[in-house]
């Protein structure tokens, strides 16, 4: 995974905010306005362009202004760094648990012999 010192963290605080990922919600169906992104909140719309330029710095979304009107969209392939990284604490955490899993059977195991040969 190759990434600039800190994007991970970017992209985890951008991920951190529900108001955050609700707007990548609904940029998931396409392309959206900033006013088509802002009806479904109670904030002042500087307040949305603030969410939505955490986003743009995480470079989960990017944003084109035409006329008057903003247009924010998913970037591609923006959520794989996030993915690879959950993918690896997976498999360290299955491996862990995996042995633990291991440990407790065998663990058992030695208990009920033991007990068997007191009897």
């Amino acid at each position: 995974m190759n990434l600039a010192p800190g994007q991970l963290d970017l992209l985890f605080q951008a991920l951190g905010d529900p108001t955050r990922r609700a707007i990548l919600e609904r940029l998931a169906r396409g392309p959206a306005t900033v006013s088509e992104l802002a009806a479904p909140f109670d904030m002042a719309l500087p307040s949305l362009l603030g969410h939505v330029r955490r986003l743009e710095d995480s470079g989960l979304v990017t944003s084109d202004k035409e006329g008057r009107v903003r247009t924010v969209r998913l970037v591609p392939g923006a959520f794989t760094p996030v993915r690879s990284w959950l993918d690896a604490q997976r498999a360290i955490w299955e491996d862990r648990l995996d042995r633990l899993d291991d440990y407790v059977t065998r663990l058992m195991k030695d208990r009920a012999d033991g007990s068997r040969s007191a009897d």
